[in-house]
Protein backbone atom coordinates (compact mmCIF):
# COMPACT_ATOMS: atom_id res chain seq x y z
CA UNK A 1 0.00 0.00 0.00
CA UNK A 2 1.28 3.36 -0.86
CA UNK A 3 1.97 5.78 1.95
CA UNK A 4 -0.03 8.60 0.67
CA UNK A 5 -2.52 9.68 -2.56
CA UNK A 6 -3.89 12.22 -4.31
CA UNK A 7 -7.34 11.96 -5.59
CA UNK A 8 -7.45 14.57 -8.53
CA UNK A 9 -4.84 16.16 -10.86
CA UNK A 10 -6.22 19.02 -9.83
CA UNK A 11 -5.07 18.66 -6.39
CA UNK A 12 -2.92 20.64 -4.44
CA UNK A 13 -3.03 18.41 -1.26
CA UNK A 14 -1.71 14.69 -1.16
CA UNK A 15 -3.60 12.28 1.68
CA UNK A 16 -1.33 10.49 4.37
CA UNK A 17 -2.28 6.57 4.03
CA UNK A 18 -0.69 6.34 7.61
CA UNK A 19 1.04 8.28 10.40
CA UNK A 20 3.60 10.41 8.42
CA UNK A 21 6.87 11.17 10.73
CA UNK A 22 8.69 14.87 9.85
CA UNK A 23 11.77 14.17 7.36
CA UNK A 24 10.34 11.51 5.70
CA UNK A 25 10.65 11.62 1.90
CA UNK A 26 7.69 11.01 -0.60
CA UNK A 27 7.62 9.66 -3.86
CA UNK A 28 4.84 11.52 -6.15
CA UNK A 29 5.33 9.57 -8.82
CA UNK A 30 7.40 10.52 -12.31
CA UNK A 31 10.58 11.17 -10.34
CA UNK A 32 9.29 14.20 -7.86
CA UNK A 33 9.86 13.64 -4.28
CA UNK A 34 8.40 15.29 -1.36
CA UNK A 35 10.05 15.94 1.88
CA UNK A 36 7.83 16.33 4.67
CA UNK A 37 7.91 19.21 7.37
CA UNK A 38 5.32 18.05 9.83
CA UNK A 39 4.61 14.79 11.42
CA UNK A 40 0.68 14.42 9.78
CA UNK A 41 -1.30 12.26 10.84
CA UNK A 42 -3.04 9.50 9.07
CA UNK A 43 -5.59 11.06 6.91
CA UNK A 44 -4.34 14.15 6.81
CA UNK A 45 -3.24 16.42 4.12
CA UNK A 46 -0.18 16.95 3.12
CA UNK A 47 0.50 20.12 0.88
CA UNK A 48 2.20 18.85 -2.74
CA UNK A 49 3.16 21.90 -3.83
CA UNK A 50 2.95 25.88 -2.88
CA UNK A 51 -0.06 27.80 -1.92
CA UNK A 52 -0.31 31.49 -1.10
CA UNK A 53 -2.13 33.30 1.45
CA UNK A 54 -5.66 33.39 0.27
CA UNK A 55 -5.61 31.19 -2.35
CA UNK A 56 -8.26 28.18 -2.89
CA UNK A 57 -6.88 24.81 -1.66
CA UNK A 58 -7.83 22.10 -3.78
CA UNK A 59 -8.97 18.89 -3.01
CA UNK A 60 -11.39 16.74 -5.01
CA UNK A 61 -10.36 18.95 -7.52
CA UNK A 62 -12.33 21.17 -5.52
CA UNK A 63 -11.96 24.09 -3.48
CA UNK A 64 -11.85 23.10 0.48
CA UNK A 65 -11.20 26.25 1.87
CA UNK A 66 -8.67 29.57 1.79
CA UNK A 67 -4.98 29.53 3.41
CA UNK A 68 -4.90 31.46 6.33
CA UNK A 69 -1.10 31.53 5.43
CA UNK A 70 1.39 31.27 2.86
CA UNK A 71 2.26 27.61 2.48
CA UNK A 72 5.05 25.49 1.68
CA UNK A 73 5.34 21.91 -0.25
CA UNK A 74 5.38 18.90 2.71
CA UNK A 75 3.83 21.13 5.22
CA UNK A 76 0.62 19.66 7.11
CA UNK A 77 -2.55 21.05 6.46
CA UNK A 78 -5.47 21.19 8.94
CA UNK A 79 -7.53 24.06 10.58
CA UNK A 80 -4.15 26.07 12.39
CA UNK A 81 -3.80 27.30 8.12
CA UNK A 82 -6.92 26.19 6.45
CA UNK A 83 -10.08 27.67 6.80
CA UNK A 84 -13.65 28.19 5.36
CA UNK A 85 -14.50 30.16 2.27
CA UNK A 86 -17.89 29.57 2.41
CA UNK A 87 -20.45 32.42 3.06
CA UNK A 88 -23.84 33.74 2.95
CA UNK A 89 -26.50 32.97 0.21
CA UNK A 90 -25.02 32.30 -3.33
CA UNK A 91 -26.76 32.77 -6.92
CA UNK A 92 -27.30 29.56 -8.37
CA UNK A 93 -27.67 28.73 -12.04
CA UNK A 94 -29.29 25.93 -14.24
CA UNK A 95 -27.03 23.94 -16.33
CA UNK A 96 -28.46 20.65 -17.12
CA UNK A 97 -25.44 19.46 -19.46
CA UNK A 98 -24.72 16.87 -16.99
CA UNK A 99 -28.45 15.67 -16.51
CA UNK A 100 -28.85 15.09 -20.04
CA UNK A 101 -25.71 12.61 -20.01
CA UNK A 102 -26.50 10.50 -16.80
CA UNK A 103 -25.43 7.46 -16.04
CA UNK A 104 -24.62 4.93 -18.42
CA UNK A 105 -26.66 1.68 -19.10
CA UNK A 106 -25.96 -1.01 -16.41
CA UNK A 107 -23.93 -3.78 -17.45
CA UNK A 108 -25.40 -6.96 -19.05
CA UNK A 109 -24.85 -8.60 -14.70
CA UNK A 110 -25.57 -5.79 -13.10
CA UNK A 111 -29.19 -5.54 -15.25
CA UNK A 112 -29.45 -9.31 -14.64
CA UNK A 113 -32.55 -9.21 -12.28
CA UNK A 114 -31.29 -9.57 -9.01
CA UNK A 115 -33.83 -10.56 -6.48
CA UNK A 116 -34.39 -10.93 -2.53
CA UNK A 117 -36.52 -12.77 -0.15
CA UNK A 118 -39.18 -9.87 1.08
CA UNK A 119 -42.47 -9.24 2.64
CA UNK A 120 -44.95 -7.87 0.05
CA UNK A 121 -47.89 -5.71 1.74
CA UNK A 122 -50.80 -5.57 1.12
CA UNK A 123 -50.72 -2.08 -0.12
CA UNK A 124 -48.09 -3.14 -2.67
CA UNK A 125 -45.09 -1.71 -0.73
CA UNK A 126 -42.06 -4.18 0.52
CA UNK A 127 -40.82 -5.03 3.76
CA UNK A 128 -37.24 -6.57 4.36
CA UNK A 129 -38.56 -7.14 7.86
CA UNK A 130 -41.85 -8.18 9.60
CA UNK A 131 -41.75 -6.61 13.04
CA UNK A 132 -44.21 -5.02 15.12
CA UNK A 133 -43.43 -1.52 15.56
CA UNK A 134 -44.89 0.80 18.50
CA UNK A 135 -45.67 4.45 18.07
CA UNK A 136 -46.16 6.64 20.73
CA UNK A 137 -47.79 10.68 20.39
CA UNK A 138 -46.14 11.52 22.95
CA UNK A 139 -43.42 11.30 25.54
CA UNK A 140 -44.94 11.07 28.42
CA UNK A 141 -45.91 7.19 28.11
CA UNK A 142 -42.33 6.24 26.95
CA UNK A 143 -41.82 3.58 29.73
CA UNK A 144 -45.46 2.43 29.62
CA UNK A 145 -44.70 1.17 25.75
CA UNK A 146 -40.99 -0.13 26.33
CA UNK A 147 -42.73 -2.20 29.19
CA UNK A 148 -45.49 -3.21 26.86
CA UNK A 149 -42.48 -4.07 23.94
CA UNK A 150 -40.29 -6.04 26.70
CA UNK A 151 -43.75 -8.21 27.64
CA UNK A 152 -44.48 -8.75 23.71
CA UNK A 153 -40.99 -10.01 22.70
CA UNK A 154 -41.18 -12.99 25.47
CA UNK A 155 -44.90 -13.50 24.80
CA UNK A 156 -43.98 -13.59 20.60
CA UNK A 157 -40.74 -14.66 20.44
CA UNK A 158 -39.96 -16.40 17.54
CA UNK A 159 -43.77 -15.51 16.20
CA UNK A 160 -42.66 -12.16 14.34
CA UNK A 161 -38.70 -10.43 13.58
CA UNK A 162 -39.24 -8.33 16.92
CA UNK A 163 -41.37 -6.01 18.85
CA UNK A 164 -39.41 -2.89 18.77
CA UNK A 165 -40.68 0.84 20.75
CA UNK A 166 -39.17 4.10 19.52
CA UNK A 167 -38.95 6.41 22.63
CA UNK A 168 -38.90 10.77 22.14
CA UNK A 169 -39.82 13.31 24.15
CA UNK A 170 -42.08 14.89 22.16
CA UNK A 171 -45.80 15.65 21.04
CA UNK A 172 -47.05 17.48 24.13
CA UNK A 173 -46.97 21.32 24.45
CA UNK A 174 -45.30 21.78 20.95
CA UNK A 175 -47.14 24.28 18.71
CA UNK A 176 -47.33 25.11 15.04
CA UNK A 177 -44.87 23.80 12.54
CA UNK A 178 -42.92 22.02 15.17
CA UNK A 179 -45.81 19.52 15.76
CA UNK A 180 -46.74 18.94 12.71
CA UNK A 181 -43.45 18.07 12.00
CA UNK A 182 -43.37 15.88 15.02
CA UNK A 183 -47.05 14.43 13.46
CA UNK A 184 -45.65 14.21 9.92
CA UNK A 185 -41.92 12.38 11.01
CA UNK A 186 -44.04 9.87 13.42
CA UNK A 187 -46.87 9.26 11.08
CA UNK A 188 -44.40 7.94 7.52
CA UNK A 189 -42.83 5.74 10.17
CA UNK A 190 -46.44 4.11 10.92
CA UNK A 191 -46.14 4.17 7.19
CA UNK A 192 -43.08 2.06 6.94
CA UNK A 193 -43.25 -1.28 5.30
CA UNK A 194 -40.91 -3.03 7.38
CA UNK A 195 -43.16 -3.00 10.50
CA UNK A 196 -46.07 -5.62 9.44
CA UNK A 197 -48.18 -4.21 11.90
CA UNK A 198 -48.25 -0.98 14.11
CA UNK A 199 -49.76 -0.07 17.65
CA UNK A 200 -50.04 3.85 17.97
CA UNK A 201 -50.19 4.61 21.98
CA UNK A 202 -51.48 7.74 23.20
CA UNK A 203 -51.83 9.35 26.20
CA UNK A 204 -54.93 11.47 26.02
CA UNK A 205 -54.37 14.88 27.07
CA UNK A 206 -51.67 16.00 24.94
CA UNK A 207 -51.69 17.97 21.83
CA UNK A 208 -50.93 15.22 19.44
CA UNK A 209 -54.02 13.77 20.06
CA UNK A 210 -54.47 10.51 18.44
CA UNK A 211 -57.58 11.39 16.56
CA UNK A 212 -55.31 14.43 15.06
CA UNK A 213 -52.42 12.30 14.65
CA UNK A 214 -54.74 9.47 12.62
CA UNK A 215 -55.13 12.90 10.00
CA UNK A 216 -51.43 13.07 9.83
CA UNK A 217 -51.06 9.09 8.82
CA UNK A 218 -53.89 9.11 6.37
CA UNK A 219 -55.35 6.52 5.25
CA UNK A 220 -54.41 3.10 6.86
CA UNK A 221 -55.35 -0.47 6.99
CA UNK A 222 -57.24 -1.12 10.61
CA UNK A 223 -55.84 -4.62 10.36
CA UNK A 224 -51.94 -3.48 10.33
CA UNK A 225 -52.38 -0.03 12.68
CA UNK A 226 -54.10 -0.48 15.91
CA UNK A 227 -54.65 2.88 18.05
CA UNK A 228 -54.94 2.64 22.19
CA UNK A 229 -55.57 5.90 24.51
CA UNK A 230 -54.09 5.08 27.70
CA UNK A 231 -56.34 7.56 29.98
CA UNK A 232 -59.34 6.02 28.25
CA UNK A 233 -58.73 1.97 29.28
CA UNK A 234 -58.27 0.32 33.03
CA UNK A 235 -55.18 -1.53 32.68
CA UNK A 236 -53.14 0.06 29.17
CA UNK A 237 -50.33 -2.81 29.37
CA UNK A 238 -52.86 -5.27 29.05
CA UNK A 239 -54.94 -3.75 26.51
CA UNK A 240 -51.62 -2.79 24.74
CA UNK A 241 -50.64 -6.38 25.26
CA UNK A 242 -53.84 -7.71 23.44
CA UNK A 243 -53.25 -5.65 20.34
CA UNK A 244 -50.22 -6.59 19.36
CA UNK A 245 -50.93 -10.29 19.82
CA UNK A 246 -53.61 -9.48 17.27
CA UNK A 247 -51.06 -7.56 15.02
CA UNK A 248 -48.95 -10.73 15.63
CA UNK A 249 -51.50 -12.28 14.15
CA UNK A 250 -51.76 -10.31 11.37
CA UNK A 251 -47.88 -10.14 10.35
CA UNK A 252 -47.44 -13.93 10.62
CA UNK A 253 -49.94 -13.79 7.13
CA UNK A 254 -46.74 -12.72 5.36
CA UNK A 255 -44.01 -14.86 4.35
CA UNK A 256 -40.84 -13.87 2.22
CA UNK A 257 -41.20 -14.01 -1.19
CA UNK A 258 -39.01 -13.12 -4.27
CA UNK A 259 -38.85 -9.45 -5.00
CA UNK A 260 -36.92 -7.38 -7.65
CA UNK A 261 -33.63 -5.39 -6.40
CA UNK A 262 -35.67 -2.38 -8.08
CA UNK A 263 -38.10 -2.43 -4.84
CA UNK A 264 -35.20 -1.65 -2.41
CA UNK A 265 -34.50 1.49 -0.42
CA UNK A 266 -31.22 2.79 0.38
CA UNK A 267 -30.77 5.57 2.81
CA UNK A 268 -27.12 7.39 2.36
CA UNK A 269 -25.56 8.64 5.93
CA UNK A 270 -21.70 9.44 7.25
CA UNK A 271 -20.94 10.24 10.86
CA UNK A 272 -18.21 10.43 12.36
CA UNK A 273 -15.93 10.64 9.30
CA UNK A 274 -12.38 11.16 8.90
CA UNK A 275 -9.87 11.87 6.32
CA UNK A 276 -10.32 8.70 4.32
CA UNK A 277 -14.19 9.22 4.11
CA UNK A 278 -13.77 10.68 0.88
CA UNK A 279 -11.86 8.20 -0.56
CA UNK A 280 -13.34 5.16 0.64
CA UNK A 281 -16.02 4.32 2.74
CA UNK A 282 -18.28 7.29 0.64
CA UNK A 283 -17.52 6.54 -2.68
CA UNK A 284 -18.19 2.97 -2.28
CA UNK A 285 -21.64 3.76 -1.22
CA UNK A 286 -21.80 5.67 -4.28
CA UNK A 287 -20.79 3.11 -6.51
CA UNK A 288 -23.52 1.15 -4.76
CA UNK A 289 -26.25 3.54 -4.96
CA UNK A 290 -25.61 4.21 -8.64
CA UNK A 291 -26.00 0.20 -9.34
CA UNK A 292 -29.33 0.13 -7.37
CA UNK A 293 -30.41 3.37 -9.03
CA UNK A 294 -29.90 1.82 -12.96
CA UNK A 295 -31.47 -1.39 -11.51
CA UNK A 296 -34.88 0.78 -11.13
CA UNK A 297 -34.00 1.15 -7.23
CA UNK A 298 -33.83 4.36 -4.65
CA UNK A 299 -31.68 5.89 -2.75
CA UNK A 300 -32.40 9.01 -0.30
CA UNK A 301 -29.13 10.96 0.42
CA UNK A 302 -29.98 14.18 3.53
CA UNK A 303 -27.45 16.03 5.38
CA UNK A 304 -28.28 19.24 4.06
CA UNK A 305 -25.81 21.42 5.96
CA UNK A 306 -23.34 19.08 4.64
CA UNK A 307 -23.91 19.66 0.95
CA UNK A 308 -22.29 23.21 1.41
CA UNK A 309 -19.73 23.87 -0.73
CA UNK A 310 -20.67 21.21 -2.67
CA UNK A 311 -24.22 21.71 -3.61
CA UNK A 312 -23.52 22.94 -7.27
CA UNK A 313 -22.39 19.60 -7.82
CA UNK A 314 -25.98 18.47 -7.16
CA UNK A 315 -27.49 20.93 -8.94
CA UNK A 316 -26.08 19.96 -11.82
CA UNK A 317 -27.56 16.84 -11.48
CA UNK A 318 -30.91 18.20 -11.14
CA UNK A 319 -33.54 15.70 -13.09
CA UNK A 320 -34.88 19.71 -14.91
CA UNK A 321 -35.27 22.84 -13.88
CA UNK A 322 -37.92 22.07 -11.46
CA UNK A 323 -35.84 19.94 -9.51
CA UNK A 324 -32.86 22.36 -9.68
CA UNK A 325 -35.10 24.94 -7.66
CA UNK A 326 -35.74 22.52 -5.04
CA UNK A 327 -32.35 21.87 -4.64
CA UNK A 328 -31.65 25.45 -4.16
CA UNK A 329 -34.72 26.04 -1.47
CA UNK A 330 -33.28 23.09 0.03
CA UNK A 331 -29.93 24.29 0.55
CA UNK A 332 -31.14 27.85 1.40
CA UNK A 333 -33.76 27.28 3.83
CA UNK A 334 -30.99 25.24 6.14
CA UNK A 335 -28.96 28.41 5.71
CA UNK A 336 -31.61 30.55 6.90
CA UNK A 337 -32.17 28.21 9.73
CA UNK A 338 -29.09 28.76 11.13
CA UNK A 339 -29.03 32.59 10.67
CA UNK A 340 -32.52 32.67 12.40
CA UNK A 341 -31.01 30.85 15.54
CA UNK A 342 -27.82 33.61 14.90
CA UNK A 343 -25.28 30.29 14.70
CA UNK A 344 -22.11 30.18 12.36
CA UNK A 345 -22.91 27.99 9.98
CA UNK A 346 -19.88 27.35 7.89
CA UNK A 347 -17.71 25.64 10.94
CA UNK A 348 -19.06 22.72 10.98
CA UNK A 349 -16.90 19.74 11.34
CA UNK A 350 -16.69 18.21 15.01
CA UNK A 351 -13.91 17.69 17.13
CA UNK A 352 -13.98 14.02 16.09
CA UNK A 353 -14.02 14.97 12.37
CA UNK A 354 -11.18 17.43 12.56
CA UNK A 355 -8.93 14.61 14.70
CA UNK A 356 -9.55 12.38 11.61
CA UNK A 357 -8.51 14.94 8.92
CA UNK A 358 -11.28 17.21 7.94
CA UNK A 359 -10.56 20.95 7.94
CA UNK A 360 -13.73 22.74 6.82
CA UNK A 361 -17.32 22.12 5.82
CA UNK A 362 -16.92 22.38 2.26
CA UNK A 363 -13.98 19.34 2.51
CA UNK A 364 -16.58 17.44 4.57
CA UNK A 365 -19.29 18.09 2.07
CA UNK A 366 -16.97 17.01 -0.74
CA UNK A 367 -16.90 13.79 0.57
CA UNK A 368 -20.32 13.71 1.81
CA UNK A 369 -22.00 13.70 -1.39
CA UNK A 370 -20.37 11.26 -2.65
CA UNK A 371 -22.47 8.76 -1.19
CA UNK A 372 -24.98 10.37 -4.05
CA UNK A 373 -22.77 8.65 -6.87
CA UNK A 374 -22.91 9.70 -10.11
CA UNK A 375 -27.01 9.19 -10.12
CA UNK A 376 -29.43 12.54 -11.43
CA UNK A 377 -31.29 13.99 -8.56
CA UNK A 378 -34.99 13.04 -9.32
CA UNK A 379 -36.54 14.66 -6.17
CA UNK A 380 -36.68 16.84 -3.32
CA UNK A 381 -38.94 16.36 -0.07
CA UNK A 382 -39.13 17.81 2.77
CA UNK A 383 -38.82 16.48 6.58
CA UNK A 384 -40.73 13.36 7.87
CA UNK A 385 -41.94 13.07 3.91
CA UNK A 386 -42.14 9.58 2.36
CA UNK A 387 -40.24 8.82 -1.13
CA UNK A 388 -42.03 8.41 -3.77
CA UNK A 389 -40.11 8.15 -7.03
CA UNK A 390 -37.33 6.31 -7.82
CA UNK A 391 -33.92 7.14 -8.84
CA UNK A 392 -31.74 9.27 -6.24
CA UNK A 393 -33.87 11.42 -3.98
CA UNK A 394 -32.66 14.29 -1.42
CA UNK A 395 -34.13 15.01 1.71
CA UNK A 396 -34.61 17.79 4.46
CA UNK A 397 -32.71 17.16 7.34
CA UNK A 398 -29.65 18.18 9.71
CA UNK A 399 -26.43 16.41 9.54
CA UNK A 400 -26.91 14.68 13.14
CA UNK A 401 -26.80 10.98 13.33
CA UNK A 402 -29.84 10.16 14.81
CA UNK A 403 -32.05 12.60 13.43
CA UNK A 404 -30.68 12.08 9.72
CA UNK A 405 -31.01 8.57 9.99
CA UNK A 406 -34.78 8.49 11.52
CA UNK A 407 -35.44 11.50 8.60
CA UNK A 408 -34.54 8.75 6.03
CA UNK A 409 -35.99 5.45 7.55
CA UNK A 410 -39.27 7.96 7.88
CA UNK A 411 -38.34 8.69 4.23
CA UNK A 412 -38.87 4.95 3.30
CA UNK A 413 -35.05 3.79 3.59
CA UNK A 414 -35.42 -0.53 3.92
CA UNK A 415 -31.39 0.34 4.91
CA UNK A 416 -29.32 2.89 6.05
CA UNK A 417 -25.79 2.83 4.87
CA UNK A 418 -23.98 4.57 7.92
CA UNK A 419 -20.21 5.57 7.02
CA UNK A 420 -17.78 6.21 9.52
CA UNK A 421 -14.11 6.81 10.45
CA UNK A 422 -14.24 7.10 14.14
CA UNK A 423 -17.47 4.38 14.68
CA UNK A 424 -20.39 4.70 16.65
CA UNK A 425 -22.89 1.99 18.09
CA UNK A 426 -26.26 3.89 16.97
CA UNK A 427 -28.68 2.09 15.18
CA UNK A 428 -32.26 3.45 13.54
CA UNK A 429 -35.37 1.96 13.25
CA UNK A 430 -34.17 1.09 9.01
CA UNK A 431 -31.28 -1.82 9.59
CA UNK A 432 -28.37 0.67 9.53
CA UNK A 433 -24.84 -1.07 8.41
CA UNK A 434 -21.51 0.42 9.83
CA UNK A 435 -19.11 0.60 6.92
CA UNK A 436 -16.02 1.90 8.29
CA UNK A 437 -13.52 3.68 6.27
CA UNK A 438 -10.45 2.38 7.83
CA UNK A 439 -9.29 -1.39 8.53
CA UNK A 440 -8.08 -0.65 12.15
CA UNK A 441 -11.85 0.79 13.04
CA UNK A 442 -12.97 -2.49 11.60
CA UNK A 443 -10.91 -4.65 13.05
CA UNK A 444 -11.26 -2.70 16.91
CA UNK A 445 -14.45 -2.57 16.67
CA UNK A 446 -16.27 -5.70 15.20
CA UNK A 447 -19.63 -5.49 17.69
CA UNK A 448 -19.90 -2.07 15.69
CA UNK A 449 -18.98 -2.34 11.99
CA UNK A 450 -20.38 -4.03 9.42
CA UNK A 451 -18.57 -3.93 6.42
CA UNK A 452 -15.22 -2.73 6.28
CA UNK A 453 -14.51 -0.35 3.02
CA UNK A 454 -10.86 0.27 4.17
CA UNK A 455 -9.98 -2.78 2.12
CA UNK A 456 -9.68 -0.28 -1.10
CA UNK A 457 -6.60 0.79 0.38
CA UNK A 458 -5.27 -2.75 0.17
CA UNK A 459 -6.54 -5.74 -1.30
CA UNK A 460 -10.12 -4.96 -3.30
CA UNK A 461 -10.94 -2.69 -6.56
CA UNK A 462 -13.71 -1.06 -6.24
CA UNK A 463 -15.63 -3.00 -8.37
CA UNK A 464 -14.98 -5.99 -6.34
CA UNK A 465 -16.08 -4.09 -3.08
CA UNK A 466 -18.98 -3.06 -4.44
CA UNK A 467 -19.97 -6.52 -5.38
CA UNK A 468 -19.13 -7.59 -1.74
CA UNK A 469 -21.26 -5.02 -1.20
CA UNK A 470 -24.24 -5.68 -2.97
CA UNK A 471 -24.27 -9.12 -2.00
CA UNK A 472 -24.44 -8.22 1.43
CA UNK A 473 -27.19 -6.33 1.36
CA UNK A 474 -29.36 -8.43 -0.92
CA UNK A 475 -28.75 -11.22 1.98
CA UNK A 476 -29.66 -8.65 4.62
CA UNK A 477 -32.82 -7.43 2.85
CA UNK A 478 -33.78 -11.44 2.36
CA UNK A 479 -32.89 -11.72 6.64
CA UNK A 480 -29.99 -14.18 6.25
CA UNK A 481 -27.40 -11.63 7.99
CA UNK A 482 -28.86 -8.39 10.60
CA UNK A 483 -26.77 -5.58 11.44
CA UNK A 484 -24.63 -5.34 14.42
CA UNK A 485 -27.10 -2.96 15.57
CA UNK A 486 -30.04 -5.38 14.88
CA UNK A 487 -28.04 -8.06 16.78
CA UNK A 488 -27.31 -5.82 19.77
CA UNK A 489 -30.71 -4.43 20.37
CA UNK A 490 -29.67 -0.69 19.27
CA UNK A 491 -32.90 0.67 17.71
CA UNK A 492 -33.58 4.35 18.23
CA UNK A 493 -35.38 7.51 17.02
CA UNK A 494 -34.29 11.06 17.38
CA UNK A 495 -36.96 13.86 15.87
CA UNK A 496 -36.04 17.15 15.17
CA UNK A 497 -37.25 19.91 16.88
CA UNK A 498 -37.28 23.89 15.95
CA UNK A 499 -39.71 25.40 18.03
CA UNK A 500 -41.05 26.96 21.21
CA UNK A 501 -42.12 24.53 24.45
CA UNK A 502 -45.10 25.56 26.44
Amino acid sequence: MNNTIKLSSKDHVIIALKDINRGERLDLGEGAQLTVTDDVPKGHKIAAVAVSKGDDVLKFGYSIGKAKENILPGEWIHTHNLGTGLKGFLDYSYDPTFASGGLTDPSEEQAGGRFFQGYVRKNGEVGIRNEIWIINTVGCINKTCENIASRANRMFEGRVDGVLHFAHPFGCSQLGDDLRHTQKLLASLVQHPNAAGVLVVGLGCENNQIEVFQQAIGDYDSNRVKFLKSQAVEDELETGLELVGELVEYAESFKRVPVPASKLKLGLKCGGSDGLSGITANPLVGSVADRLIVQGGTAILTEVPEMFGAETILMNRAADEQVFGQIVDLVNDFKQYFIRHDQEIYENPSPGNKAGGISTLEEKSLGCTQKGGLSIVNDVKHYGERVVKNGLNLVEAPGNDLVSVTALTAAGAHIVLFTTGRGTPFGGPAPTVKISTNSELAERKKNWIDFNAGRLLEDRTMETLTDDLWDYLLKLASGEVRTNSEKNGFREIAIFKDGVIL
